[in-house]
């Protein structure tokens, strides 16, 4: 039988150090638990939502299609949320992983201590309203203080309020390209060009205005400010 020769698992090496080897397992176990909630937690706890959106409004309204590629999107919005989280995860590191990794503070205490900064950071940048939207819906009272507001109001409310503020910025960014594209269809129909495309005509123009008031940088700087 093919079942029989299969090796059986032998978790004694586990046993072996007593409390210490257990306790290696849990940290091993609660690694490949956060590794996992990795992709969840950084699309809705820190800035990725709002700077991957702003980004796709700046390739919607240049009309480029996939230019910037997907990847080169996805890849500078995760560069700047590690730039602009990284006070936030520093102190996550000192208060939480360091001491746990260190063996001075257990898990529950190092869990504790790693959503009080994310906290921090997350109702900084939510508003009332829609903070009061899920604790009003889940029956919860009105926080003293941000140590006492639950996350499971706090993420939503977080991830809806940086979606606004995301559409706010697309907006703005959308109307100076929406201008030339009036501009162009215009200007093609008083020459009775009503055959020609105006987005041929006038992506030539959005990507040299884009170039000549430095695109890139006004959209990273803005980007930045929003969360000074």
């Amino acid at each position: 039988m093919i079942i029989s020769a299969l090796p059986a698992l032998d978790f004694s090496g586990l046993l072996e150090g007593g409390g210490e080897g257990a306790a290696t397992s849990v940290q091993l176990v609660l690694l490949l638990t956060v590794l996992s909630l990795a992709p969840g937690i950084l699309v809705l706890m820190t800035c990725f939502t709002r700077i991957v959106v702003v980004l796709s409004f700046v390739r919607m309204g240049l009309a480029t299609q996939q230019t910037p590629p997907n990847q080169v999107l996805i890849g500078l919005a995760l560069f700047l949320t590690f730039f602009i989280m990284a006070p936030t995860l520093s102190e996550v590191n000192e208060q939480a992983f360091s001491p746990l990794m260190a063996g001075e503070i257990d898990q529950n205490e190092a869990l504790t201590e790693a959503v009080g900064p994310m906290k921090e950071f997350m109702s900084r940048y939510t508003r009332e309203k829609d903070l009061a939207l899920f604790m009003d819906y889940a029956g919860e009272e009105r926080p003293e203080s941000v140590e006492d507001i639950p996350l499971t109001s706090l993420v939503p409310a977080f991830a809806i309020s940086e979606l606004k503020t995301a559409f706010q910025m697309g907006f703005l960014i959308f109307v100076p390209f929406l201008v030339i594209d009036m501009i162009v269809a215009s200007v093609l129909m008083s020459m009775g060009m009503m055959m020609l495309p105006p987005v041929m005509i006038s992506l030539p123009f959005k990507i040299l205005l884009f170039v000549l008031v430095d695109g890139w940088y006004l959209i990273v700087e803005s980007l930045l400010l929003s969360y000074t």
